[in-house]
């Protein structure tokens, strides 16, 4: 696989990963560093229509096996798709969640096989792996109080209980301490800005942006 930088943008919901990629992505045009914005589930037609699956509300129980593979299948057709003809060219790549986000969402916080995770990421990915993933901590209290102060109608994962969103936070945590190379962990409780500034130098240090 091509040596350009994969950058994923992990965290729990409302920990501002989202407006950090646009703010990384801003500062790579402002720079004249051409680059490929994605996300998951998501980033092609077919895949943004498993995400609407997967994050509109609705009677019918979704169980935790059938979500972990409607990810997979995403995953699967974005990476393909999107991810590995950028890198192949060399464009740096800039993705909100990758296989860090179901071994969060689905394993700790699902209780799915870490095993059979680990195994569906790996095969789903093509053996992509981010050169660099910023995971946004912040309590979930917060976060869960950003989504609401959005407004608009919640979606599937974001009416999940107080304690499924803790256990995403665990997970997410456990990755870092398991990965600390891959993995910065940033706070992202300040402002915007002083988020921002907190990883702003760890990329420019290992890509030169």
């Amino acid at each position: 696989m091509s040596a350009a930088p994969f950058v994923t943008f992990e965290g729990i919901e409302g920990c501002g990963k989202s407006t950090q990629l646009a703010r990384l992505s801003q500062h790579l045009t402002g720079r004249g560093i051409a680059h490929r914005v994605t996300r998951e589930p998501g980033g092609t037609p077919l895949a943004d229509q498993i995400r609407a699956l997967l994050l509109s509300p609705r009677e019918e129980t979704v169980f935790p096996e059938t979500e972990l593979l409607l990810y997979a299948a995403a995953r699967a057709q974005h990476v393909r798709g999107v991810v590995l003809p950028a890198l192949s060219t060399g464009l740096p790549v800039l993705c909100d969640r990758f296989c860090d986000a179901t071994t969060a969402y689905q394993g700790s916080a699902r209780g799915l096989d870490g095993g059979v995770i680990t195994w569906l990421n790996d095969f789903a990915a093509g053996h992509a792996v981010p050169t660099l993933t910023l995971l946004f901590d912040l309590p979930v209290e917060i976060g869960l109080a950003r989504v609401t102060s959005r407004g608009g109608v919640p979606d599937r994962l974001e009416n999940e209980s107080l304690r499924f969103h803790e256990r995403v936070r665990e997970g997410y945590l456990e990755a870092a301490a398991r990965e600390a190379g891959r993995i910065v962990v940033i706070d992202g409780s300040p402002s915007e800005d002083e988020v921002f500034a907190q990883f702003l130098p760890t990329v420019q240090e290992r890509f030169g942006w």
